[in-house]
C-alpha cells in the first residue's frame, strides 16, 4: 500500500495535499506537480511511502532541480513509484550507457533470422543485471531536510513510518493527517 502527499511551505506554515501519482511517469512530471502546489515557488516536499518497505522524499525549491532521497533503492526499484525516483543520476549510472544502441533499434539478428532464441537468453541476464545495479539501502541527498530540522542521521534512522516522523519534525503532523 502506498501513500503520497505534498507538503508546501507557505508564509502561514505547511499546507498538505493528498496526491495521485497515477499520471506521473517521470521525475519531471513529479516536479511539475510539486511546483503547481506552490505558486510562490516556496519549498514543496513530495513524501512517498510504501508500507514496511521504503520511503522517498523529493524536494522542489522553485525552478531548481528536484533533490531526492530514497531509503532503500532496491525495494523502491520493485515499485512503479520508486522507479520514478531512481534516476540514472541518483544511482550513479551514466545516462548515455545503452542509449546509443537503443536508438539504433538493433535486435542482434540477421535478416530472416528469428530472434526468439535471443529473447530466451536475455530473460534471466537482463533482469539480474538491472537488479544488481540498484544498491540496497539509502540513495540520494541525505541532507535534503537538514535546513528544515531533520539531520542526515535522523533521516537515515527513520522507520517505515518516516512520512509521519518527517511531518512531526517539520511541525506539520496535524496538517498531514488531514490528507492521510
Amino acid at each position: 500500500m502506498y501513500f503520497a502527499a505534498l507538503l508546501a511551505r507557505t508564509e502561514d506554515g505547511w499546507e498538505a495535499s493528498d496526491t495521485e501519482l497515477d499520471d506521473v511517469e517521470t521525475l519531471s512530471d513529479l516536479a511539475d506537480l510539486a511546483r503547481e502546489a506552490s505558486p510562490d515557488e516556496d519549498t514543496v516536499l513530495v513524501l512517498i511511502e510504501q508500507e514496511d518497505a521504503w520511503f522517498g522524499v523529493v524536494r522542489v525549491d522553485g525552478e531548481e532541480d528536484p533533490r531526492i532521497y530514497v531509503s532503500d533503492a532496491a525495494a523502491a526499484a520493485r515499485s512503479s513509484y520508486g522507479e520514478i525516483l531512481l534516476t540514472d543520476e541518483l544511482l550513479g549510472r551514466d545516462p548515455d550507457d545503452g542509449d546509443v544502441l537503443d536508438a539504433l533499434d538493433l535486435d542482434g539478428t540477421e535478416d530472416g533470422e528469428s530472434d526468439e532464441d535471443d529473447d530466451d537468453a536475455d530473460d534471466g541476464a537482463g533482469a539480474a543485471g538491472s537488479a544488481e545495479s540498484v544498491p540496497h539501502g539509502p540513495v540520494g541527498d541525505a541532507l535534503i531536510l537538514d535546513d528544515l530540522g531533520v539531520s542526515e542521521k535522523e533521516l537515515r534512522l527513520m522507520s517505515t513510518e518516516a512520512v509521519t516522523e518527517i511531518a512531526e519534525s517539520l511541525g506539520a503532523s496535524e496538517t498531514l493527517e488531514t490528507v492521510r
